[in-house]
């Protein structure tokens, strides 16, 4: 059991906010979580990058992903309590230009729990997350 502003939370779940609701809902307590978005990536006419997709928030220059996290009640309604923000302006631009000259996928990593043991929020960076190529 986690308690948040005291209050006690019995079933936390996480999963990726797509426009204004949680998708992908996973348990807190299981060994790790997956998800996988469509976030687009698209220059402008300066060559300024911006990215895009449901999952995408903010505005340009200022974009990002949430993760939210949440009380599942017994009726499959969730309670938002917490979120985290990944800042897609922040991924190392040469990391962004191999991801689009090879058509790979960027991967993040992320530790999901914080210095206290509870679930990670606000915006996270470096150690906490780790941007990488896959496939």
């Amino acid at each position: 059991m986690f308690r948040h502003a005291g209050v006690p939370v019995h079933n936390v779940h996480v999963g990726v906010q797509v426009r204004a609701e949680p998708e992908d809902l996973v348990a807190a307590d299981v060994d790790g979580a997956h998800w996988r978005l469509d976030v687009r990536i698209v220059a402008d006419d300066h060559g300024h990058l911006d990215f895009g997709g449901p999952a995408v928030h903010g505005t340009r220059g200022k974009r990002f992903l949430y993760l939210t996290w949440g009380d599942l009640g017994s009726d499959n309604s969730f309670a938002m309590f917490r979120r985290a923000k990944l800042m897609l302006g922040e991924i190392d631009a040469r990391l962004l230009g191999d991801a689009i000259e090879s058509d790979l996928v960027l991967v993040a990593t992320i530790d999901l729990t914080d210095a206290c043991g509870g679930p990670v929020c606000g915006r996270v960076g470096p150690p906490a997350l780790a941007w990488s190529l896959g496939s």
